[in-house]
């Protein structure tokens, strides 16, 4: 092996660096998304396990193997590695080193765990020990084999040596294919015709295209002018026909590489082993993606010819030599050589900048191949993901135009036109795709049949219809539909069980969510609609032990947070208080601008008496939300609770400008005004609008009543009384009050009633204060349940059906210890009404 010195070295990375320095300002993109961005397996909770049972996706093994683009490139760091050190296992005179045989089985494994054809160097080793370093020729090898079956000599103790490290590689290749097809439960890949067309023709259909494909990638590897990043579908027509022009290029093709091959293992000499090891390079890294021993997902790929272009390129520069090495065409092919560089070097510099975004490599890939409905669906998802469904809306019609049987083609548009709220096209665009699935064959397993993505169909267009009352049993067959067709359907149990809840059917939801944990008990979203469920079935402490599980899952589940937190608070366990707060402030952590998390922190607050906490929570949630209703209210009632009632006052009046009929509001700024502003007219105007809204409201009636005393007007207060006393018969403080009125009014002569009127001395101020004062806390009192707190603590049923942001729950759960509080109120205020009788008897 020839030395590499250090300028060589250091002109390659030059060159590279400059060649693919722009790169570095491009995003994400393509397979990007879903093997780097959405994988789980690169989450720092998942096992270290999961990187040998699941494929470069994240996605487990046993289920859709697939490829990825730069699993090839670290494939290839290791092929190259494995082979180099085998070069290594050939000691002095002959003798086996195999220290560099156990690395190379090591490194062949890597290799191979980075993608399935890094196993193919074991067959590049081996045609390297049996043609270059034992310097064995085809007819040598013939000859010696002829010799041996006619009984006139002997194996070579040298080729025996060579054998028994074939025989330790060829083991350690099979032991590699056996753990693989193991991890695999020995089902091949899973894929449609519209992946690859040609898998799924009729002959000689299927043979001429899969020959034809050869010289086609061999093109790509001479002239790489024309990329592209999907080469699906209908990018490459079928060769149908004998008399097909393409089977030209094909027939050249398999000329030209024969020649190849018998020049390389016919001759002996240096040329013939660089060519052999250059094809070696070029065919067995290729056989894997070829179709020769089962289909493929893609009919091109440019990514598997990372490792064939190494043997390419050694044809190129073995070829260059020989011409350089001519007098007459040196000076040529140096001029040829500057070319091919510079060309090259701006090429990648061009096709770099395409790979700037998913939208700038689809739009690419659309100048090479109009023909390939994929490239039309990933531009329209590029435009989808910046909210242009419009334009997208044009790209996935575009994409049904060319190919109209294409299933994901049609879900796109249904999609897209859901997004722009025109549901009976989205319906439309579903059901033509639901028409094009394959029907149920008796016997045969369907998933064998149609991709998985594509029974999405079904849930896309149950969740379009389920938000018609109407049609909820319509979307529950459909669920039942997918998950008969594929009972390991996760997704279709998971969207049946949020369907099922909204049918008040939680008995089976649950159900359908413990079928799904069957096949998925790592996932955290479903042990969270588990516990939604159970909420539903009244049973908290399962509702709690399964947000737990949730959290212990993804602890920055932020859905499980927020309402595992809710749920402590309502339990009414003080000691649970500390871990509620605790997940709050984890859910503000990972949503800073959802006003909900600060408002239930501001709760917490007050129920444990932390009144300027409670009010810095508060004002926070105000702060990203200004029209928080049930921040703006219990922000106010906090005010009126700690001896701060003017302060409310500005806080109740954003409240009633952005709800004005708001009634508790209203009841708590009439008291306000009465009682701290001494503003009978404010406060009269406040009771009078809670009956224009709802004129049977007992509290705002009572205090319409009392107004009616305050003013002196004991007629218009007796007959506010009675009505009052009929739309709450067994209110007693409002019978007694009545009573008061009453025995007010006879106890007053004309007289004593004019002279009242013209001096003002039948109650002083402060009797009329403390009057008032004391029927609104027995109003209150009665009331406490009620009217404590306008709280947001409603449970979510789902993560697709959370309503946090008009959250909204008038009573927080009390517990033991603050219902006996209200009793000793309600006792004291008994007492105080008495003292109220006998103000207005005069003693």
């Amino acid at each position: 092996m020839a030395d590499v010195s250090l300028k060589e070295v250091a002109l390659i990375v030059g060159v590279v660096a400059a060649c693919y320095w722009n790169s570095l300002f491009c995003g994400f993109v393509f397979d990007d998304v879903s093997a780097i961005l959405d994988n789980k397996d690169l989450h720092p909770s998942t096992p270290l396990k999961n990187l040998f049972q699941n494929d470069f996706w994240g996605t487990p093994m046993s289920e859709v193997t697939g490829v990825v683009g730069r699993a090839e490139l670290l494939s290839s760091i290791f092929f190259l590695a494995a082979f180099l050190s085998y070069t290594k296992s050939k000691g002095p005179d002959n003798t086996i080193v195999w220290t560099p045989i156990a690395v190379t089985v090591f490194l062949v494994a890597v290799a191979t765990l980075c993608k399935e054809q890094g196993i193919t160097v074991v067959g590049i080793c081996c045609v390297y020990e049996v043609f270059i370093a034992q310097g064995y020729t085809l007819p040598v090898l013939l000859d010696t084999a002829v010799q041996i079956l006619r009984g006139k000599g002997s194996i070579p103790f040298s080729m025996l040596q060579t054998l028994l490290k074939l025989i330790v590689l060829m083991f350690s290749t099979l032991l590699l294919v056996v753990v693989r097809v193991q991890v695999i439960q020995s089902q091949l890949p899973v894929f449609t015709r519209f992946d690859n067309p040609a898998a799924v023709s009729p002959s000689p259909a299927r043979q001429l295209t899969f020959n034809y494909l050869l010289p086609v990638n061999a093109w790509l590897l001479l002239n790489p002018s024309e990329l592209c990043c999907d080469w699906t579908m209908g990018t490459i027509p079928l060769v149908e026909s004998l008399l097909d022009v393409r089977n030209v290029a094909t027939l050249t093709f398999f000329c030209f590489l024969g020649s190849l091959v018998v020049f390389s293992l016919r001759y002996s000499g240096d040329s013939s082993k660089t060519v052999l090891m250059a094809l070696c390079l070029i065919v067995l890294p290729f056989i894997p993606a070829s179709n020769l021993f089962f289909p493929v997902g893609f009919v091109v790929a440019e990514r598997v010819l990372y490792v064939p272009s190494m043997g390419f390129c050694i044809l190129v520069a073995h070829g260059w030599k020989k011409l350089s090495n001519k007098s007459v065409l040196r000076k040529i092919s140096w001029v040829c050589l500057a070319v091919v560089l510079f060309t090259h070097a701006l090429k990648t510099l061009h096709r770099n900048w395409d790979w700037e975004s998913e939208y700038t490599l689809f739009m690419s890939a659309l100048k090479v191949n109009k023909n390939n409905a994929k490239l039309w669906n990933n531009v329209g998802h590029a435009l989808e993901n910046e909210k242009n469904f419009e334009r997208a809306l044009q790209f996935f019609i575009q994409a049904t135009q060319v190919q109209p049987d294409d299933i994901g083609a049609h879900m796109n548009v249904g999609r897209t036109y859901k997004n722009l709220n025109k549901t009976k096209e989205a319906e439309e665009s579903y059901m033509i795709a639901k028409s094009l699935m394959p029907q149920i064959i008796p016997g045969k397993k369907y998933a064998a049949r149609v991709a998985p993505n594509h029974l999405n169909v079904y849930i896309n267009l149950a969740n379009l219809i389920r938000a018609n009352e109407s049609r909820l049993e319509e979307a529950d067959q459909l669920y039942r539909q997918a998950i008969s067709m594929r009972p390991d359907f996760k997704q279709a149990y998971i969207s049946r069980g949020e369907l099922l809840l909204k049918m008040n059917k939680p008995l089976k939801a649950k159900e359908a969510y413990l079928r799904a944990l069957e096949l998925d008990r790592t996932n955290a979203d479903l042990w969270y609609n588990l516990a939604i469920v159970y909420i539903e079935l009244k049973d908290p402490t399962e509702a709690l032990k399964n947000f737990n599980r949730a959290l212990e899952l993804n602890p920055t589940h932020k859905l499980a947070l927020f309402n595992s937190a809710l749920l402590m608070q309502e339990s009414g366990d003080a000691r649970l208080r500390p871990e509620a707060k605790q997940r709050l402030l984890n859910y503000v952590k990972e949503e800073p601008q959802d006003a909900n998390g600060y408002f239930n922190l501001g709760m917490l607050a007050m129920d444990d008496k932390k009144d300027v906490e409670a009010e810095a929570w508060m004002k926070k949630a105000i702060r990203l939300q200004p029209n928080f209703r049930s921040a703006l209210f219990n922000l106010a009632l906090l005010y009126s609770q700690t001896s701060k009632e003017l302060m409310a006052l500005p806080v109740l009046e954003d409240l009633l400008k952005y709800y004005p009929d708001h009634t508790k509001g209203l009841i708590l700024k009439g008291d306000i005004l009465m009682n701290q502003k001494k503003d009978i007219v404010g406060a009269k105007k406040c009771f009078e609008k809670i009956l224009e809204l709802d004129p049977n409201n007992v509290q705002g009636k009572h205090n319409l009543c009392v107004v009616y005393f305050e003013e002196r007007d004991l007629i218009k207060a007796e007959k506010c009384l009675v009505e009052t006393l009929a739309l709450a018969p067994h209110e007693e403080y409002i019978q007694r009050h009545l009573n008061i009125v009453r025995s007010k009014i006879a106890s007053l002569s004309v007289t004593e009633q004019s002279s009242l009127l013209a001096d003002g001395t039948a109650t002083t101020a402060e009797e009329k204060k403390k009057s008032f004062q004391n029927l609104k806390e027995v109003k209150n009192e009665q009331k406490a349940s009620q009217t404590t707190a306008d709280n947001n603590k409603g449970q979510s049923k789902n993560k697709k059906r959370t309503e946090k942001n008009s959250m909204e729950k008038e009573t927080p759960k009390k517990s033991s210890k603050e219902i006996k509080d209200i009793e000793k109120k309600r006792v004291a205020a008994l007492k105080r009404l008495e003292e109220i009788e006998r103000i207005l008897n005069g003693e």
